[in-house]
């Protein structure tokens, strides 16, 4: 069973949830909500979308962060975590169990995919894929399936789903103007930041400070407010930010997402949540008090548990979600 625990305080005192489980099962999926223009020559393959965001030369500069960052689920948002791959089993069963079983979708069999179809999960997961032909809808969809029907061994196929990923590119200059009426749009030649300045590299000469680089608003784009209404199919999925501003800020609560994920933990770019046990000990107070005993029907003698669980939930929103 999964628990989800709000954090409240009245009069300085958090309230505790305590609940008979169990199973206590947390899961934090990676994403919710994107700006996602659509700009320039649409990509017709895995290989040319991953060329357009390429950001292997900041390595160059920047090892540490982008070591960190490679560590982190950013670097495989449509595939997942490398031993299991379970974002992109989410996907094919969003697939299979979603799209082809619904009358108007569109979708009778894996070839009838669209980027279209794909949005509703990669609005977030892979925010550039708006730029792109249906054509990498198709060949993502080709070695979803050939990784998983392989009993996932399939390495190219592992190769080519993890090739294209939320980098230092989307960050830091795709999404990173979010009140374009206000601080403008996006330059193509820039890197944002927290300064102007210029940057030593030659594709992006210019840094200029994004408002919003350190703000929660920069993550709540993907982390969520709620139902995607939007979308033709809309889904229901990452709802942190929606928690963060209207329980834990509205409550009085002054951290960012950045000084809890990235400070704090001392993780930096490599983004975390319950898959860090440093997280794990910063989100929750977690005590378990079990005893064991025999329940007597009759003649029948039933072993059965009684598990008390006492959940303090730390975090500026509520677990699990994404």
């Amino acid at each position: 069973m999964a628990l989800f625990v709000k954090k409240s305080r009245k009069g300085g005192s958090m309230k505790v949830a305590k609940v008979l489980v169990v199973l206590l099962t947390i899961a934090l999926p990676l994403m919710a909500f994107a700006a996602i223009p659509e700009t320039g020559k649409k990509a017709k393959t895995i290989d040319e979308l991953a060329a357009k965001y390429d950001s292997s030369s900041c390595k160059t500069c920047h090892s540490e962060i982008y070591e960190q960052w490679d560590k982190s689920l950013h670097a495989r948002p449509i595939f997942g975590p490398l031993e299991s791959a379970r974002t992109l089993g989410t996907i094919k069963n969003a697939i299979t169990n979603g799209m082809m079983e619904w009358p108007y979708s569109g979708v009778k069999k894996k070839e009838d995919v669209q980027i279209r179809h794909l949005v509703t999960c990669t609005k977030c997961h892979l925010p550039q894929l708006v730029e792109a032909e249906d054509s990498v809808a198709q060949e993502i969809v080709k070695y979803m399936w050939a990784y998983i029907e392989s009993g996932r061994t399939d390495k190219k196929a592992e190769e080519k789903l993890t090739k294209i990923n939320i980098n230092c590119l989307i960050c830091h200059n795709r999404n990173a103007m979010i009140h374009k009426w206000a601080d403008g749009v996006v330059q193509n030649d820039t890197v944002y930041g927290s300064k102007d300045g210029s940057h030593a590299s030659p594709d992006f000469p210019k840094l200029k400070r994004a408002p919003e680089m350190k703000e929660p608003t920069l993550c709540g784009q993907c982390h969520g407010l709620g139902p995607q209404f939007e979308l033709d199919e809309p889904t229901q999925c990452a709802t942190l930010y929606g928690y963060y501003l209207w329980n834990y800020k509205a409550d009085g609560g002054a951290e960012t997402c950045v000084e809890c994920h990235m400070k704090k933990s001392g993780l930096g770019h490599n983004l975390q949540s319950y898959r860090s046990e440093v997280m794990r000990k910063m989100a929750i107070d977690l005590h378990v008090n079990a005893s064991a005993y025999l329940w007597r029907d009759g003649t029948i003698l039933t072993p059965l548990a009684l598990v008390r669980a006492e959940i303090v939930n730390k975090a500026g929103h509520a677990f699990p979600d994404g």
